[in-house]
Formats: C-alpha cells, structure tokens, sequence
C-alpha cells in the first residue's frame, strides 16, 4: 500500500469503545519498518494495531502515556505469504489477560516481550480520535506512518469479542485457510471492506463505506485464496 491509506472520520460515542473485533489479511513488503494495519487517532493519542520495526505484532494504546501495550515475541518473516490476523478486546472481561487477545494465522499470540494489559471498563476509543484509518497512523508527534504491503478481506465487528474460527479454518494440510463469507454480527458501525479486489464498499450491509485517504489503491491478482 506504499503511502496508501484509508480514512473515515467517526463519531467516538456512537461507538462501542470497549469491545470489539479486527481481522484481516495482510502481506508485508519486507521493506518498510514499522506498517500501520489500523488506528483511531486524535491530536495526541492514538489506539493502533501494527507491525513494528522488529517485525513484531504492536497492538499500543497512548494516550500522552502509553497505557496498553502488546508487543509480541513472534517475528514476521514470511514476505512471500498471507498472514491473517485477529485483534479481539473486550475491557469488561473478568480475566485481564483477556481484554485484549491477538490471534496470528489461527493462533492465539500468548507470548510477548512487553504486555501491559487494560484495566477494567478501559475504553479503547476516547471522544478524541475522531479519525479512524487503515494503512495509516499518526504517532505523538504528529509523525505519519503508512502499511507497507497489501491487506485483503477488512472486518470490523462492533459489541463482539470473536477469535479466529470465524474467518479461517485449517485445511486437511493443516494450513490456515481464508473463509470468504464469515459468520458474524458486525453491530451498528461494523463493515466489510477489500473484499473484492480494492473495494472500499462496505460488504456487511451496514452501507459503511470507506474513502481512499492519500496515494492510490491497487487492486492485484495476489491475495489470501490465490496466491502468487
């Protein structure tokens, strides 16, 4: 996606700021440092999900301090392969652990090098990130970063705290497989978007639409179910 991104500005109390799921498909370019999957941001904090200048999975949530941190011990290697990834929260979860679960191609990610978990009723999306992106976020600094690689198959799923299962399942090989049509509740802001090729419609029947922010989206023969 180079410096490609998508936006849409938001409405932070319309939105169920404590519990709800992101999956996607992604391919990394090998080349940026540190790719932005998605994040809500306002003009100093930001809630972001991330690969990092380590390749290591970064789920942050800042707020003129860094209150909730995963940094996962896993490394992404692969650049010639889809990865699928699932960041499920919910901060009314009785088990702290479990507020906030990252799943990496059909696994739970359970061993981080940094793990700050959420408090109690801790609400992800403040009424001051108003800007909600894909392929795009800005740090404290106002310093912009962008994904570097493709993305396939958005879900957002509002009020619903899902693992994997629903959007892949494993092959007879025991490969983590893509399941193109999922069975989920996507709840009043949810979407489905990058499901045909570069397609920005939203494909959840919520007619949440997003726009191209910057740079230009490309659509490819490469993706999750046909890789080149």
């Amino acid at each position: 996606m180079a410096n490609t991104y998508l936006s849409k500005t938001i409405t932070p109390s319309n939105y169920n700021k404590k519990k709800f799921t992101f999956s996607t498909w992604f391919k990394t370019d090998g080349i940026t440092a540190s790719g932005e999957i998605f994040g809500f941001f306002g003009a100093n904090d930001y809630t972001t999900l991330r690969t990092n200048n380590s390749n290591k999975i970064d789920f942050i949530v800042y707020d003129g301090s860094t209150i909730v941190r995963k940094i996962s011990n896993a490394l992404l290697r692969d650049v010639n392969g889809w990865y699928h990834i699932v960041l499920a929260v919910d901060s009314d979860n009785s088990t702290a652990e479990d507020r906030v679960k990252i799943y990496l191609n059909g696994e739970r990610i359970t061993s981080f090098s940094t793990s700050t978990n959420a408090s109690s009723g801790f609400e992800f999306i403040n009424n001051n990130k108003t800007n909600f992106t894909i392929g795009k976020n800005n740090d404290q600094n106002g310093d912009a970063f962008y994904f570097g690689g493709s993305m396939s198959h958005f879900h957002f799923c509002e009020s619903q705290q899902y693992d994997a299962t629903p959007f892949g399942e494993y092959d007879a090989n025991g490969v983590w497989k893509i399941i193109l049509e999922p069975s989920v509740t996507y709840g009043t802001n949810g979407f489905f978007i990058l499901k045909d090729g570069n397609s920005v419609t939203d494909q959840s029947g919520n007619s949440n639409n997003w726009t191209v922010g910057g740079g230009t989206l490309t659509n490819t023969e490469d993706c999750p179910s046909n890789v080149f």
